[in-house]
């Protein structure tokens, strides 16, 4: 496989070694198209629960994440010190698919200063080129291999690339890049030109002030380093993916996890999305074998991109976590605009 130099750094003309689970190919698409199967009964839209509007986020105190789901995969996070945004979507629509059923959860005007912003993978419902155009140019981009080009096409002067298991560190938080199991495409000749992943983010809980998150190098990733503290908390974004064993790698490797954000929608017809989307009984599978004791839905109640009816992913997901006997107030089944806070208790050592 060839390498392409890209941004500094010599890529993989392609990732598609990387993938763990079959594409539907050309076929499968044209039986999907005649079999009618993308048409969701939309009936259930105006059920969808959305929080009163709000132009104020809660404030984050030290030792605390505030997670916000604005809709989709698009969070903002407020953790150790930062404003961190997932795959951020603000648009009212995405090409392919009808506008969006619910309004973003927090108006634009409303963010307060973005710090960072991490990025999935390429499928426009994960990156949305007018969004960004909004955010500054100096924002930390934290993005995939091979798709930091697009970036600095536009202008950003702080884009990271970083490969599976690759880190950056910006002030108080180290963010990971890790695999998941998806693949990528944004027209049809770029298929798996670019990476796809999860991303681990572990802040200190300990106090973490915004003027003492330090510059990061765009070449290295490497900014200021953590504020010594009472340990790190733990929240990973799934992004997008399919059901699979990289799960139980990433919990083995980081240890307990406070919170994931877990992707529960886009599942039907089952034959069509199982290699691409998880269930919401995978979804809570997986989160177990995370070793993550809380899960935040995402992934539903945004756009139509599947067959289920609109409730569907949040009602299942509510099952399959009843049924494997987990605490009901550990699963975070957000409103659009609901924002929880995640607190974790300052261990003091026993004295001697």
């Amino acid at each position: 496989m060839l390498a392409k130099k890209r941004g500094g750094r010599s890529w993989p003309t392609s990732f598609a070694d990387r993938l763990t689970h079959p594409v539907p190919d050309s076929r499968a698409v044209r039986k999907l198209i005649t079999e009618g199967g993308m048409r969701p009964d939309l009936s259930q839209v105006d059920r969808i629960p959305v929080h009163p509007a709000t132009d104020r986020l809660p404030p984050a105190d030290a030792g605390e994440v505030v997670a916000t789901w604005v809709g989709h995969a698009s969070f903002v996070l407020q953790i150790g010190g930062l404003v961190v945004l997932t795959d951020p979507v603000w648009s009212r629509r995405i090409p392919g698919v009808r506008p969006r059923f619910t309004p973003p959860g927090l108006r634009w005007e409303a963010l307060p200063p973005v710090d960072a912003v991490v990025i999935s993978h390429n499928h426009f419902d994960h990156l949305d080129a007018p969004t960004i155009r909004r955010l500054p140019r100096r924002v930390l981009m934290l993005v995939p291999g091979g798709l930091g080009w697009w970036f600095r096409r536009l202008g950003f002067t702080a884009v990271v690339e970083l490969d599976w298991w690759e880190s950056a560190r910006l002030g108080a938080v180290e963010f990971q890049f890790v695999p998941v199991h998806h693949w990528s495409r944004r027209t049809l000749f770029d298929g798996c030109q670019s990476l796809w992943g999860g991303w681990m983010l572990e802040a200190d809980a300990g106090p973490a002030a915004r003027a003492g998150a330090g510059p990061v190098d765009p070449a290295t990733g490497v900014g200021a380093g953590p504020t010594p503290g009472a340990g790190p908390l733990r929240v990973f974004f799934a992004g997008d993916s399919a059901y699979g064993p990289y799960f139980a790698e990433i919990g083995r490797r980081h240890g307990p996890i406070d919170l994931a954000l877990m992707p529960v929608g886009a599942y039907l017809p089952r034959w069509f999305m199982k290699p691409l989307h998880m269930s919401p009984p995978e979804a809570v599978r997986a989160c177990g074998d995370l070793g993550a004791r809380r899960m935040a839905t995402m992934h539903w109640g945004t756009f139509a991109l599947s067959a289920e009816a609109p409730l569907a992913p949040l009602e299942q997901a509510r099952q399959a976590w009843q049924a494997s006997g987990r605490a009901a107030e550990d699963l975070w089944d957000l409103a659009v605009g609901e924002s929880r806070t995640l607190h974790r208790a300052v261990t003091t050592p026993a004295a001697g």
